[in-house]
């Protein structure tokens, strides 16, 4: 049970977040019209540090702080692929992202889908883009909400019944006022105070833990006994399952609404460039934490049963003071505001771009596009509130799954389409249907289990690589035969090449795309 000094300290915390959330009106020109790009992306003008913390505190949600070391608590080094993930992601956004957000802002582009409408001039392609999106960050919403929870019940912090979900719903209506009338300047402003308050906290818990077993050597030494030596190395069975999902969740990462959101706020090219290369900073955090779930194992920590991600915030509560682990409480639970109100704001700005402008109400004026977007991001919110209270924990960690091969779909649409414009948009609305079947029978096919069986059960890799396989091989094959059969096609308004060359710079010889 949470003594005084640590609910004060939690509560500190909450309530440093909900000042700096009123502040965020500060960075709001006050001379300029309502518009979307105003308020979903902060008219693009976030530097480099505003945008570091930003998208950092977005794609490092509290939730994979929380995910992450139990799964390691429970099944060891399968836990750590979440660390070579967000290290591929950072040269693959170095790339894809700067390029992305460079034809966003020559054409005023704001979501995925709209460059998908101005590449292939297709608003078929481009409204299942946005649909797709939304679909998989609403159960992703969802999570954020789980893991406050799980962390303050296993703090003692949550009260049990109706008192519980009050501040739960507390808790989320001031990030839904603060979201509503600033937009992301809000998630923004208190990112600032999620990287502190994480990387203090994290800081402190990890030398607590290495001084009582005095370096890590002993910590791994005691997760091997309790959880049976080889569970903490991969074996050759588990590698090709490690690798691609390594690298297919590095691929959806970047397809992810919210994280694009996060990297248009940027205030130019350059900048995107600087924050890629200093994200694997919030990376060593994940590593720190994934270290967590096996210092709680080696500490003897027993986590409910279907709980494992309770385990950290019960080894904070054996081992730090009140106020230090109130303070670890505040930061995991302000780490998954910011990354909700992001995801809010890129399902809302999806929705009045590519489907409510696109196809109810085109002449919008942006005023009006700005007061749908904010009805439709507090509906969001209610909406994840709602999940959380009326189904269970499982069914929104089912759908997350689901949710990461779904949005990996949409990834020849819109990385492949920065470099080359010759697959045919009809071709690639075939191709995205086949891979959304495929992935979804083999998730649900597993009892959804992102892991899937080939070979004869002798190899295993991550569905949605194998789904994305699949939908590039009939985007590939339908345009070659739409091309012949002479299929019309819309035309191109991004100014981008057809197809993928390479031009030499004189003054070096170096290549660049």
């Amino acid at each position: 049970m949470a003594d005084a000094a640590m609910t004060a300290t939690f509560l500190a915390v909450i309530g440093g977040a909900s000042l700096l959330a009123v502040t965020a009106r500060r960075l709001r020109p006050t001379d300029r019209l309502p518009s979307l790009e105003g308020w979903a992306l902060a008219d693009r003008s976030l530097g480099p540090v505003w945008t570091w913390l930003l998208l950092g505190g977005t794609i490092f949600t509290a939730y994979t702080f929380t995910a992450v070391p139990g799964l390691a608590y429970g099944n060891g080094a399968p836990a750590f692929f979440a660390v070579p993930y967000t290290v591929i992601v950072c040269p693959l956004a170095f790339v894809l992202l700067t390029r992305l957000w460079e034809v966003a802002r020559r054409h005023g582009y704001v979501t995925a889908g709209d460059f998908v409408r101005g590449r292939y001039g297709s608003a078929p392609l481009a409204l299942v883009v946005a649909l797709t999106g939304i679909l998989a960050t609403m159960p992703y919403l969802a999570l954020q909400l789980l893991g406050i929870r799980a962390v303050l019940t296993a703090g003692g912090v949550y009260p049990k019944g109706a008192a519980g979900d009050l501040v739960m719903v507390a808790l989320f209506a001031g990030l839904a006022v603060a979201t509503y009338r600033h937009g992301l300047r809000a998630p923004a402003v208190i990112s600032a105070l999620k990287a502190v308050a994480v990387f203090v906290s994290l800081t402190a818990v990890c030398w607590l833990v290495l001084r009582r077993f005095g370096g890590p050597g002993p910590v791994f030494d005691g997760a091997a006994e309790r959880l049976g030596g080889p569970a903490l190395l991969l074996s050759p069975e588990q590698q090709p399952a490690y690798a691609t999902l390594a690298l297919g969740s590095a691929l959806a990462l970047l397809m992810y609404p919210h994280v694009l959101t996060a990297g248009f706020a940027a205030d130019g090219p350059r900048t995107v460039r600087k924050v890629t290369v200093a994200l694997p900073a919030w990376t060593g955090l994940l590593a720190l934490f994934g270290f967590l779930g096996v210092a709680a194992l080696a500490t003897g920590v027993r986590a409910p049963e279907g709980g494992a991600e309770a385990a950290v915030p019960m080894l904070v509560d054996r081992l730090m003071p009140g106020p230090l682990a109130g303070l670890v409480f505040g930061a995991i639970t302000v780490g998954a505001l910011v990354p909700a109100a992001v995801m809010s704001i890129a399902a809302a700005t999806g929705f009045v771009r590519n489907v409510y402008v696109e196809y109810f109400q085109p002449t919008a004026t942006p005023k009006r596009q700005v007061r749908i977007a904010k009805a439709v991001s507090l509906t969001a919110k209610v909406g994840a509130v709602a999940f959380v209270f009326g189904l269970r924990d499982q069914d929104a960690i089912n759908l997350q799954l689901l949710g990461g091969v779904w949005i990996l779909q949409i990834f020849p649409a819109v990385a492949v389409g920065l470099f080359t414009g010759r697959l045919h948009p009809r071709a690639l609305l075939a191709g995205w249907a086949v891979g959304m079947v495929t992935g979804t029978f083999l998730v649900v096919r597993e009892g959804f289990s992102s892991i899937v069986l080939l070979g004869g059960g002798s190899l295993e890799i991550y569905a949605g690589l194998l789904a994305l396989l699949v939908n590039l091989t009939v985007a590939v094959a339908a345009t070659a035969v739409l091309e012949r059969l002479g299929v019309p096609r819309g035309a191109d308004a991004t100014d981008l090449p057809s197809r993928l060359t390479v031009r030499r710079r004189p003054e070096t010889g170096a290549s660049n795309p």
